[in-house]
């Protein structure tokens, strides 16, 4: 399990934009993903457990992500799938940029990683992991929706993310209508 926990953040950590799918259908946002693993302060060492920072920003305005999040990489519970567990940090104007620090600076402590909010399960399919949240969804309080799914596959080119959310009434307020934002490798890590 801790191979695998290493191939997702390999798959995960890098940067990652929607550009060609935006210039193929300008209906589409072009957003960029940016990943890099992080050092928790006061946090027993455990090489089946890593810690990443992630941000999503418009392209056209990189210096204001409208999502900065926490994943914390681990084996689930049931040691059968790879848990990428969601954090929203309570002060995420503080962390803008924290990838483009060095990594030996890149250390939060423990409460800056904030509240857990929902979990990604993946598993091995070949080449990809394929995962998506548990099937009632996690919970929501943003843009009006009240809960919020996503599926997941992460390939050698990228990512692709069904991610929709869904008001009290259970109709899509945002997120992907149709096919998957399709996020491709603008920078991987330099340990692909």
């Amino acid at each position: 399990m801790q191979q695998q926990v290493g191939e997702v953040v390999s798959h995960l950590v890098g940067v990652m934009d929607t550009s060609a799918q935006a210039q193929a259908n300008p209906k589409a946002p072009n957003v960029r993903m940016t990943t890099c693993k992080v050092s928790v302060e006061n946090t027993k060492k455990n090489p089946k457990v890593v810690f990443l920072y992630q941000e999503q920003a418009m392209s056209q305005n990189l210096a204001k992500p409208y999502r900065q999040r926490f994943l914390k990489i681990a084996p689930s519970a049931d040691n059968q799938s790879v848990e990428s567990q969601s954090f929203k940090p309570p002060t995420p104007e503080a962390l803008i940029g924290l990838c483009s620090k060095p990594e030996a600076k890149r250390v939060v402590r423990l409460n800056d990683i904030g509240t857990a909010k929902c979990s990604v399960f993946l598993k091995p399919d070949g080449e990809k992991y394929i995962g998506e949240t548990p099937e009632a969804g996690c919970p929501s309080d943003y843009k009006g929706a009240v809960k919020v799914t996503n599926r997941i596959v992460l390939h050698s080119t990228g990512m692709d993310t069904l991610d929709r959310a869904f008001d009290a009434a259970g109709n899509q307020v945002w997120g992907s209508k149709g096919e998957p934002y399709q996020f491709r490798w603008v920078q991987p890590s330099a340990s692909r």
